[in-house]
């Protein structure tokens, strides 16, 4: 092979629309940057993966030692927490107690409990393709080795498995679990229940990476999963709302039979039952269908490594290093706003336009009801999460003592959760505080009337979930959901205004950072708001959907009205903090970091 310097090829120099696909090898060509007639000896691959290799050996002992030291910390958590306390239930088994009750109530529940966690691993798998994706190299890779003559298919192949095998991991470990599970309550055998169940949870992973893949690799599959995203969410939720009623005894047959046969999702679940009772015929069937479509995806994806565009490539490097920078520094919204701007069709949407305000006061709520107009996903996730909450509080009315009051907290989180996502203007004026520099207000007064529009939507949605609770037999305590609304908003509002992140709390008084109660006292900082609204409330609530009475609904609206008199005053003292003697935030020189 002829021997040419590695700096000696331009990629600059190359014409991109001089390329032709179907004249490039092995399907490992980027159409951008390989020059046209790809020889072998332009093929520097093998001398630069050798190099590397060299450069890297002094750092790869403590490189080593890093995962050995993970993969040991992993293992004994699943030893502590997994192995000991299974092997505790089937010695307990052994020694005469009867776990077989919780069997049927399994059996029902598995098969459109096993597509809706099948469908929504390979929703999340496909919403990662968005800004990250399963072949994602260190921006090193990605900034000077991919630029070289080297075949992107040879360097990229090995990101993409490693992927894969960390999506496998938790598989396993959901096989074991249902295992244990199986072993416990059906009585079937341990090895026939791991074999069949280690088949979905090996599968399904392998499929999601290579769906993240294929979003990666093509913008058409983006925009797809961008349009199908509500549409497959309210599918899981379907999904998990028909486990739960199977588990209490309503069950519809045909509706599983098809659900199981729709595809690699239900398959999974067919292979699951197999060894129990419960099995449906035609298992074999779908273990080789999905053993098939696994073996496809998993070729196809393989050969298609190599395609991803360098440039898209850098760009996710960059920003996968952004957000595990923010992560480090606890910064969550500055991940989070990361990773939203980084998938491509992020953009603001217009669907409708609204008419220009009249008044001066009007200019805030117009605004806040433009951006959520410009954001729809914002309404469809409030909407979603309003649904769990109502099911939660509709639960409370059978349950009692400490279940009761764990259902009444979690419907107030979901709650929070619902009206949080339509809070997103105030926390976009709280980010750079230089954007309030339109406002003629005081900050604190900006970020009150911030609360507007908010309310105002959050109590329609909150009417409307108290009018399906009452046309589905509930009581008066079911105004409790509009009701709260105002006090959940408050709650946002501190949040939003908490401004410059405490990260000396993680060390508190301990000299070791993350040890002692430091990590207790930033959590209670950052969730200061919601945590006082959850907490607070929880009392009046529960009394309330327990008891039925309209003394105790008429003390828990009280409570309501208090709470969120509490809270705005709270989050206007916060906002007032954020800017010198809480003028308009034009004043502010700085932004508040979050």
């Amino acid at each position: 092979m002829t021997s040419t310097p590695l700096e000696a090829v331009d990629p600059e120099a190359v014409d991109p629309d001089a390329i032709d696909p179907d004249e490039v090898p092995d399907g490992d060509a980027d159409h951008s940057e390989p020059a046209p007639e790809w020889t072998e000896d332009d093929d520097w691959t093998g001398e630069a993966l050798a190099l590397l290799r060299t450069l890297r050996a002094p750092h790869r002992r403590s490189r080593a030692g890093q995962i050995g030291f993970t993969v040991y910390c992993t293992l004994l958590i699943l030893v502590v927490w997994g192995v000991t306390p299974s092997f505790g239930l089937f010695l307990q088994s052994s020694m005469g107690a009867d776990y077989t009750g919780n069997g049927p109530a399994l059996l029902a529940a598995l098969p459109s409990g096993i597509a809706a966690v099948a469908l929504a691993t390979l929703l999340f798998a496909a919403r990662d393709g968005l800004w990250r994706g399963p072949v994602i190299p260190p921006r090193a890779t990605a900034d000077w080795l991919l630029p070289q003559p080297v075949r992107p298919g040879r360097v990229l192949r090995p990101w993409f498995w490693l992927s894969g095998a960390l999506a496998v991991a938790p598989g396993i470990v959901a096989a074991a679990a249902g295992m244990v599970a199986l072993g416990l309550t059906v009585k079937t055998g341990l090895f026939a229940a791991f074999g069949w169940c280690l088949l979905g949870g090996v599968c399904l992973p392998l499929l999601a990476t290579c769906a993240g893949l294929a979003v990666e690799l093509d913008d058409r599959v983006a925009a797809l999963v961008r349009r199908l995203t509500p549409l497959l969410t309210v599918v899981v939720l379907l999904l998990v709302a028909q486990s739960a009623l199977a588990v209490q005894g309503h069950r519809v047959p045909w509706l599983e039979r098809v659900e199981l046969w729709s595809g690699p999702w239900g398959w999974a679940g067919l292979a699951a039952l197999a060894p129990t009772p419960a099995a449906q015929p035609g298992a074999w069937v779908a273990a080789g269908l999905l053993l098939l479509l696994t073996g496809v995806c998993a070729w196809y994806a393989d050969r298609s490594c190599g395609n991803i565009q360098p440039a898209r490539l850098r760009e996710r490097a960059r920003t996968a290093a952004g957000v595990l920078a923010a992560l480090r520094t606890v910064e969550l919204r500055a991940a989070r706003l990361a990773v939203t701007s980084a998938a491509p069709g992020a953009g603001p949407r217009r669907l409708l336009s609204l008419p220009a305000p009249r008044a001066a006061w009007q200019v805030v709520p117009w605004r806040d009801a433009l951006a959520l107009l410009r954001s729809p996903a914002r309404l469809g996730r409030s909407l979603l999460l309003a649904v769990p909450a109502m099911v939660c509080a509709f639960l409370v009315h059978s349950s009692s003592g400490a279940v009761s009051w764990a259902g009444t907290a979690l419907a107030l989180v979901f709650g929070y959760l619902a009206v949080a996502q339509l809070l997103e203007p105030a926390r976009i004026e709280t980010d750079d505080l230089r954007r309030a520099s339109w406002s003629p207000y005081p900050f604190p007064e900006l970020m009150l009337r911030h609360a507007i529009v908010p309310t105002v939507l959050g109590v329609l949605l909150g009417s409307v979930c108290a009018l399906v609770a009452l046309l589905s037999g509930g009581g008066a305590e079911a105004w409790l959901a509009p009701a709260a609304v105002p006090a959940l908003v408050g709650a946002g509002l501190v949040n939003a205004c908490r401004g410059v992140v405490r990260q000396d709390l993680m060390v508190g008084s301990s000299p070791t950072p993350g040890s002692g109660i430091g990590p207790f006292l930033f959590a209670a900082w950052y969730a200061a708001g919601p945590a006082v609204a959850v907490i607070v409330l929880t009392v009046p609530f529960t009394k309330a959907f327990t008891g039925g009475s309209a003394a105790a609904t008429l003390t828990a609206v009280l409570w309501c009205v208090a709470v969120a008199a509490v809270l705005l005053w709270w989050a206007r003292e916060r906002a007032a903090k954020l800017t010198p003697r809480g003028r308009s935030g034009g004043t502010a020189t700085a932004p508040a970091a979050r």
